[in-house]
């Protein structure tokens, strides 16, 4: 994400220029005969993408965890859910992330070599009755019945888009388990928090770590509402936010933790990391709306892969599912 904090947490940067306007600046200065720096630009370029294998391999776990969870996929994949257009390339997807613990780049594969997925824990703790330490073995065999594969659309503040098939658990499976006590009104989401592991972690002091998101209790037990496990067929990628992350199409991507390491039942609505920042550009709700700049127009997207730039509908095209929810 490109975020707009207030003046004294405002970062530099935060996405990479787009290629139909890097290509016209490198004609330009071809054209004026400035080639070394067009030749240096074309180098940055290429070093910041990669190539489709390099991408998807810096994401890749270590093989033996791999082998490990290679029973559960594919996944059985769920007909409730289709994009309704076309599935963004794997490639195109991991290249293009935010994960700020990382960098405040896109490149954020480029990263995340010393992450390490597995071993992990999540804690299902807060207002509960059976609160949940749960290891990565112990979440996929007590949800296997839960797991499936689901087409959804992701829709990120800065104006891109994607369309990818997460594998994963409906979260309400998730907080059932844990047994709710009438007095949760929320979910928190609280991420990993390893500084020696993410070298942006390490460097910057000016957000305020670890990630935090959360939900209203029914937005969290809603149907739509995911905690994915894995992505195309195979666990998460790292700067997809392995090995656990939420998913919840119908808010600005911002809304979908990564790397989550605890869910917490809570009492009010709880404090979260870009709100903290900047609540008037990044509201709680964060639902996808056209009609609602934050902070940029947001009545259309760019679909990363194809460039296509198409309209943004509203709850990102979600609306028999959540709309009730705000009514």
């Amino acid at each position: 994400m490109h975020i707009h904090t207030s003046r004294s947490h405002d970062p530099k940067g935060g996405s990479e220029t787009p290629e139909p306007v890097f290509t016209s600046r490198r004609k330009w200065l071809l054209a004026t005969g400035a080639g070394a720096l067009a030749i240096g630009g074309l180098a940055w370029w290429r070093w910041s993408r990669g190539s489709d294998d390099e991408v998807i391999a810096a994401g890749r776990w270590n093989p033996d965890s791999e082998a490990r969870l290679a029973r559960f996929y594919p996944a059985r994949s769920s007909e409730l859910f289709e994009y309704g257009r076309a599935e963004t390339p794997a490639a195109a997807a991991a290249r293009y992330t935010n994960f700020y613990e990382f960098s405040q780049f896109k490149w954020c594969w480029k990263y995340v070599g010393r992450f390490q997925p597995d071993p992990w824990k999540l804690a299902v703790d807060g207002l509960c009755r059976q609160p949940l330490e749960l290891d990565l073995d112990d979440l996929y065999q007590q949800f296997a019945k839960d797991l499936q594969e689901r087409q959804y659309r992701h829709r990120c503040v800065e104006k891109w888009a994607m369309a990818v098939p997460w594998t994963g658990i409906p979260l309400a499976a998730v907080l059932q388990a844990a047994d709710p006590l009438p007095q949760a009104t929320h979910v928190r989401f609280v991420s990993f928090d390893r500084p020696s592991e993410a070298p942006h972690r390490a460097t910057s002091d000016i957000f305020p770590w670890p990630y935090t998101e959360g939900l209203t209790l029914p937005e969290a037990m809603n149907d739509l509402t995911f905690l994915a496990l894995g992505v195309y067929g195979q666990p998460l990628l790292k700067q997809h936010g392995a090995p656990v992350r939420l998913v919840v199409p119908w808010k600005y991507g911002y809304k979908s933790a990564k790397s989550i390491v605890r869910i917490e039942l809570v009492g009010r609505e709880p404090a979260t990391f870009w709100n903290t920042l900047n609540p008037a550009a990044y509201p709680f709700q964060s639902n996808v709306d056209p009609a609602v700049p934050r902070p940029w127009d947001q009545s259309s997207e760019r679909l990363l892969g194809s460039g296509d730039v198409v309209p943004t509908q509203k709850y990102n095209g979600y609306a028999k599912w959540v709309a009730g929810l705000y009514s």
